[in-house]
């Protein structure tokens, strides 16, 4: 029985794995422009609009990717949206770096942002799916983990081949085509279907094979008679309208869902990751001192987040997110002090961030995912993920188009004093409206909830 467990530990393990390098793609892509942006601005005569049109239309993609992905999952399954992912992030990342103007690398910007947003959705989905009840707060969460490794190595990769030259940003954006290749290569090799989407095409031995090998018989008698008596419930209902979505008992959750997801975004944490550098150099540092900086909060990102992974099954998703929201509002509080003054205090300033990002990166950056790929059921789980992480996104494009233009014009005493803002607004949204799902399974939080 011992080895029979350990065996069907390392094959979720596995699966795990090629699921969240996605999210490591998600983070190579988001946060690889961060040291091209002075390059970028000198080679296309970008202005401070221009660069936030190149560095938001990401985000764009990310939206209408995001928009799509749900019916897509359903109806062709999570496994072939994970290879077209794949695909795509292969040829944006190579389409920008070859790119010869403006007009093509916001084109293959926004195709990188379509891989990005179906990212957002597909991997958080298929990893609750396929977990058991007792880990998956902090497996969901891995998908984040992989994102913050993929933010540090993007800001390793900008640090190590920002001396080639004006042309380097080309070999910065270039980076994903190569762990694009081999996150493909792993879900060609070995890689399920979500036991979930096999039952509702009844598909139902597949499902039961899959479940054996990820958690044991164990997990076949605790959870798939439940999955498949509710999943087959639903299915017998009348087929999803997308106004569905926005009424009842199930409109009051999809609202709760796609909240979070709006405030893990206005909160910030996109503009400071993309525009690191330029804050620090605000704050008075050298170019090369400023990319330093910003591996240290790449790596602070990182660190932070395996806390979350410790934390999230053991004291429960509604505590890390209101001792996050209390965390950020304090360091932007300082931030907002900070820029206000003629001159900055540099140490200062990098302590201020990596508090922010700590807190930030415990809480809101996991939880958010594990909240969403959890309070939605089976038969409205695609199409409302897609509408929640699309609204997500939509706020992503707009935080970060608008971050460079207030810091332009208005300064970043009041970029930060309005992101100081939404923090405090996303502790009372969360002590009043967010569940706590720790240890429940999916039908269990259902029927919890009210939706069956």
């Amino acid at each position: 029985m011992k080895n029979k467990t350990q065996n069907t530990s390392g094959y979720l393990y596995w699966i795990t794995f090629v699921a969240i390098n996605g999210g490591l793609l998600f983070g190579l892509n988001m946060a690889g422009i961060s040291g091209a942006v002075d390059m970028l601005k000198s080679e296309f005569s970008l202005t401070d609009s221009g660069l936030g049109t190149v560095a938001a239309l990401l985000t764009f993609g990310c939206l209408i990717g995001a928009l799509f992905t749900g019916n897509f999952t359903k109806k062709y399954g999570r496994k072939k949206v994970m290879l077209a992912t794949a695909v795509l992030y292969i040829l944006s990342a190579l389409g920008c770096a070859f790119a010869e103007s403006s007009v093509v690398l916001i084109i293959f910007r926004v195709l990188s942002g379509l891989a990005v947003g179906a990212t957002s959705v597909v991997g958080p989905m298929y990893i609750s799916e396929i977990s058991p009840a007792h880990s998956r707060g902090r497996l969901v969460s891995m998908n984040q983990f992989a994102i913050t490794i993929g933010i540090v190595l993007a800001y390793i990769f900008d640090y190590l081949l920002i001396g080639l030259g004006d042309d380097s940003w080309r070999f910065m954006l270039a980076v994903p085509a190569l762990f694009g290749a081999f996150y493909l290569f792993f879900i060609l090799v070995s890689f399920p279907e979500s036991p979930r989407w096999l039952i509702s095409k009844n598909r139902n031995v597949e499902a039961g094979a899959i479940m054996l090998k990820v958690g044991g018989e164990a997990l076949i008698e605790s959870e798939l008679p439940q999955m498949e008596k509710i999943i087959s419930e639903e299915m017998a209902k009348e087929k999803l309208k997308i106004s569905e979505l926005f009424k009842g008992k199930t409109g009051k959750i999809v609202l709760i869902g796609t909240l979070i997801a709006a405030l893990q975004q206005i909160t910030g944490i996109n503009a400071v990751i993309m525009f690191a550098p330029e804050i620090f150099k605000a704050a008075g540092s050298a170019k090369g001192d400023s990319m330093m900086q910003s591996m240290i909060v790449g790596l602070v990102n990182f660190l932070m987040t395996i806390v979350a992974l410790w934390l999230v099954d053991k004291k429960g998703r509604k505590t890390l997110l209101l001792w996050g929201a209390v965390g950020m509002t304090v360091s932007l509080a300082y931030l907002t002090w900070e820029f206000t003054k003629p001159v900055q205090y540099g140490p200062g300033v990098l302590t201020a961030l990596l508090v922010y990002i700590s807190f930030f990166a415990a809480s809101f950056a996991p939880v958010m995912w594990v909240i969403i790929s959890e309070i939605y059921p089976t038969r409205i789980k695609g199409l409302a993920m897609s509408f929640s992480t699309a609204v997500s996104w939509l706020c992503t494009f707009l935080t970060v188009y608008f971050a460079p233009v207030i810091q332009g014009g208005l300064g970043l005493s009041y970029l930060f004093g309005i992101f100081g803002i939404f923090s405090v607004i996303a502790f009372i949204f969360v002590k009043f409206w967010i569940p706590e799902t720790k240890g429940k399974s999916l039908e269990q939080i259902e029927k919890e909830l009210g939706l069956i």
